[in-house]
């Protein structure tokens, strides 16, 4: 009797080398990214391997270094991924800002619903953009008449355990964008939600000087990748 011999990949070999159906460029090409492991995605991304190593061994590494977990790889620095010999700095950049289109377009399917109506709504939105910062970021939503987004900005970046948020920053890009109300954000990167006596304060010492503008602060929410708080929820407005 014939025995069929099923040949796998030879790790060892460059990717070049290995069997077209198995390189995982060709792979996407006839079969659809959705066929490719994260780790056969990566190396696309990264092209090419070292002398001693494939893409998709080096493209292994950095999925370890994230606790092969895209959401973790994504706080991973593009410092921390040069850590791993073989990336240099251009694949390590490439992987970063492959990280950072894919949290985009987590956010892009909040965007694209443009009126605010609950805290929920706001906080999935924000859960996108923010997740991956591992320090304190002060987000301002400014909303027309009907509660549409018309404008997001980032005001300030902080610490690990707070961030600096100007009023006077705020209310003037909140007249320059036309703003009838703003809605207050920030990320809590400890994954605590409560706010501290100085996030009540900043949202009253923001909400007083608003009304001399015509400006309602409809909300503050802070987000952690484990839920969220809102002061208007909360009855703190």
């Amino acid at each position: 009797m014939k025995i069929t011999k099923i040949m796998l990949p030879d790790k060892k070999k460059a990717i070049k080398d290995w069997l077209i159906d198995d390189r995982p460029r060709e792979k996407l090409r006839t079969k659809g990214p959705e066929s490719l492991s994260h780790s056969e995605l990566i190396a696309i991304l990264l092209q090419n391997g070292t002398h001693n190593k494939s893409a998709l061994d080096l493209a292994k590494e950095i999925l370890l270094l994230g606790k092969n977990n895209l959401n973790e790889l994504g706080k991973i620095s593009v410092k921390e991924l040069t850590k791993i010999k073989g990336i240099g700095e251009a694949k390590a950049v490439t992987i970063a800002a492959a990280m950072e289109l894919g949290r985009r377009r987590q956010a892009a399917g909040f965007i694209e619903k443009p009126y605010v109506t609950d805290s929920t709504s706001i906080a999935g939105y924000l859960q996108g953009v923010l997740k991956d910062y591992e320090l304190e970021v002060f987000i301002v939503l400014f909303l027309n008449q009907a509660n549409k987004v018309n404008h997001t900005e980032v005001i300030s970046k902080g610490g690990i355990t707070g961030t600096v948020a100007d009023t006077r920053v705020i209310l003037k890009k909140a007249l320059e964008e036309d703003a009838v109300s703003i809605v207050l954000c920030h990320n809590h990167p400890s994954g605590r939600v409560r706010p501290s006596r100085a996030d009540e304060i900043l949202t009253q010492k923001i909400k007083e000087a608003a009304k001399y503008f015509d400006i309602r602060v409809l909300d503050h929410i802070i987000v952690s990748e484990e839920g969220f708080y809102s002061f208007a929820d909360e009855g703190l407005l």
